[in-house]
């Protein structure tokens, strides 16, 4: 295996890259409202794309929310690739692009502690030195709390 990252700027090549990837995650992306409002924020979206060869595995993008600070807005690694570093991978990129122009980067994920599925990407953002902000309980939903992460870039 080969993982390349590149650099897609067609507005509807990201969005068909995210649905792709996103429906094959359905215990982290299993909510088609919000789904459809990751696939269609990518659109105007900074986003980098790993390949295997010409099978697209994953893909991260990246919101500008302030001066200083950008925010991961949707990160997907197909499941088939998970574990096999390609999140780090994407996540250097998307670091290396992200200090050129902010100082902090945050992520908003799910409250540790709900769900499985999220305590494991919450261990994957620790792991790439993110720090908990703050839990937000009803930014989603009461059942869906919300916890910011940052990290100074």
């Amino acid at each position: 295996m080969s993982i390349i990252i590149t650099r897609e700027t067609n507005a509807s090549i990201k969005a068909n890259i995210v649905q792709e990837v996103l429906a094959d995650l359905p215990d982290w992306f299993g909510l088609p409202d919000s789904t459809t409002e990751y696939v269609d924020a990518a659109r105007d979206l900074p986003l980098w794309v790993a390949r295997d060869g010409k099978t697209i595995v994953g893909f991260i993008d990246l919101a500008t929310t302030s001066t200083a600070t950008a925010e991961i807005q949707c990160m997907g690694i197909k499941r088939a690739y998970h574990h096999q570093g390609i999140g780090r991978q994407l996540m250097a990129e998307l670091i290396t692009n992200a200090r050129q122009t902010v100082a902090y980067l945050q992520v908003k994920t799910v409250a540790p502690g709900h769900y499985t599925t999220y305590d494991q990407t919450n261990a994957f953002y620790h792991a790439m030195g993110f720090e908990p902000l703050e839990v937000f309980p009803t930014l989603w939903d009461a059942w869906n709390p919300c916890l910011i992460l940052i990290q100074r870039l």
